[in-house]
């Protein structure tokens, strides 16, 4: 309904502060239908609010989160003052730079980023090698990745899962690094990072240059508009593609 964020939500459902037809419930996992079932928050319904779609060039060391308990930066410091609230599509990690969506319109980014989509998402990324056509093979190829393989790994200890890229090309290189451009079409935590950590590869700089049909362009850095039109009908007819 683009009232909060779903980690906004939760401590306020178990307070007893929503109610769904009339009674509290105090689980956030609770299901409703929409719009058969009525919502109240402390005994009113909450405004809907237009739908927001943004597009932002996040900059490198702004975490993803709404606040964050170390104190750093996050990417609602770069929003403008008196915005309804928006949540980000998907994730980019305090390191990682570039294209960030952020939308009220929590049905749509839930198309944009689940795996069924396939929604091309593009990355220029920086490695400390000069790559040769053996490494984009592997990492097109893929491999098991193991929990303990890097630290902080999103995998068990006692667990591994297979990941890959959907295309892999070099873009240029100097005498010691290069860049590459990877496409992925799936979105795993920290994917490009652990393939590459498993081939002893480390990365310098990841960008993200595109999701589906939207590009970064020319916005700068720790900039943020509005999609066009075109973008957001650009976008939807890419979710209904085969």
């Amino acid at each position: 309904m683009g009232y909060c964020s779903r980690s906004q939500a939760a401590p306020l459902i178990r307070a007893g502060r929503a109610t769904l037809n009339g009674q509290i419930v105090r689980d956030p996992e609770s299901s409703a239908r929409l719009p058969q079932d009525r919502i109240e928050v402390d005994g009113s319904p909450p405004n809907k609010q237009p739908a927001i779609y943004l597009i932002m060039n996040k900059p490198r060391g702004v975490v993803t989160t709404a606040s964050d308990e170390k104190g750093r930066e996050t990417v609602y410091d770069l929003l403008e003052p008196g915005l309804p609230w928006v949540g980000p599509v998907g994730r980019l990690d305090k390191a990682s730079e570039g294209l960030l969506l952020l939308t009220n319109d929590s049905e749509w980014a839930a198309k944009v980023t689940e795996p069924a989509s396939h929604l091309d998402k593009k990355y220029h990324v920086q490695i400390d090698c000069v790559a040769d056509d053996n490494l984009l093979a592997r990492i097109t190829r893929g491999c098991a990745a193991e929990g303990n393989l890097v630290e902080g790994s999103f995998l068990e200890r006692d667990s591994s899962e297979h990941l890959r890229v959907k295309g892999a090309r070099l873009l240029r290189h100097g005498d010691k690094n290069s860049w590459l451009e990877i496409t992925l079409d799936e979105g795993k935590n920290r994917q490009i990072r652990h393939l590459l950590g498993a081939q002893d590869v480390r990365v310098l700089r990841l960008v993200r240059v595109s999701i589906g049909p939207v590009e970064l362009g020319d916005l700068k850095k720790g900039s943020v508009r509005r999609l066009t039109v075109d973008e957001k009908k650009a976008i939807d007819r890419a979710l209904r593609a085969p």
